[in-house]
């Protein structure tokens, strides 16, 4: 009997240092509608036809660590309208701990860094959020 993945075995390589995330938001293509008519249309109606691709921001949240400083590093290296870009890979892991699924994300750079809140009754870890746009996406089935 087959299983649905769990979506907590994951990985992500996105250009900095190895530290785990602990979540990823964001993954999803949308396709815009076009509706067209001519006036010589024995239609009452309009056709409808796929349009251009448009992608939701990527958000990638982890723990705090002492000295590390790479989400605003790299955001910091937006000047104008240049900016370091990286291609992304996310991977949901199997238990083997092997991809089986694969997220391709190309040309991301940071739009926000956002620090953890804090509280002083609190009892949580510090999370750190990066949120990227990006030009594109493509998912990759690697078990068929």
């Amino acid at each position: 009997m087959a299983y649905p993945l769990p979506k907590f075995h994951f990985t992500v390589d996105w250009g900095g240092s190895k530290i785990g995330f602990t979540e990823v938001t964001g993954l999803d293509i949308q396709v815009e509608l076009i509706e067209y008519r001519d006036g010589e249309s024995k239609e009452y109606h309009k056709i409808k036809m796929p349009g251009m691709q448009k992608y939701s921001n990527i958000t990638l949240k982890r723990g705090t660590f002492s000295g590390d400083k790479e989400f605003y590093a790299w955001i910091n290296t937006i000047q104008l309208n240049q900016v370091e870009r990286r291609d992304i890979t996310i991977n949901l892991l199997n238990e083997e701990h092997e991809p089986v699924m694969t997220w391709g994300i190309k040309n991301a750079f940071p739009i926000k860094v956002q620090a953890s809140d804090f509280k002083a009754d609190g009892n949580e870890v510090a999370i750190e959020t990066l949120e990227l746009a990006h030009e594109g996406l493509k998912m990759m089935n690697l078990d068929s």
